[in-house]
């Protein structure tokens, strides 16, 4: 596995991220018309409850892919400065978050994410009671990919 940068030995003072599992995602085919570049590390998860937590860290000025939650999501960001770009209906709203930022995604919101010029990343948690946890959505909203909770917490994606 590839070194994931040091955005991410900073993460809190005492905590050593490195021990994590990161997953790295991109797209080599070029297939989306934006740059894909991020990482997932699940912290933690219960089968039971489906209840996940997970990082998510941005390499500066990439995407994670175009998706929408299919659970409600609460997020924080722990570092750097994190973009949230939706569309609203044809309304484009363009939201930054810096380190602090909380924020609560509700079930079915699409939107495209990226990180600022030094990267980010996030903490999030989220109760997938439906058993699924994003769509991957092609630039018409639809979905292309979908994940289930079981694939998400154990990297089958």
């Amino acid at each position: 596995m590839s070194a994931v940068p040091d955005l991410v030995s900073n993460l809190t003072s005492g905590y050593d991220a490195s021990s994590l599992q990161w997953k790295r995602l991109i797209d080599p085919k070029n297939t989306f018309d934006y740059h894909i570049d991020y990482w997932v590390a699940i912290i933690g998860f219960d089968m039971e409850k489906k209840h996940v937590d997970f990082l998510g860290k941005w390499e500066p000025n990439s995407y994670c892919h175009f998706h929408r939650h299919l659970a409600a999501t609460t997020s924080i960001v722990l570092a750097g400065e994190h973009h949230l770009v939706d569309d609203n209906g044809g309304d484009e709203i363009h939201k930054i978050r810096t380190r602090g930022d909380i924020a609560v995604t509700e079930a079915g919101e699409s939107h495209r994410e990226y990180g600022g010029s030094e990267g980010s990343m996030l903490l999030f948690s989220m109760d997938c009671d439906g058993g699924e946890v994003f769509q991957v959505l092609n630039e018409k909203e639809e979905a292309i990919v979908s994940l289930s909770f079981d694939d998400f917490v154990t990297g089958n994606y």
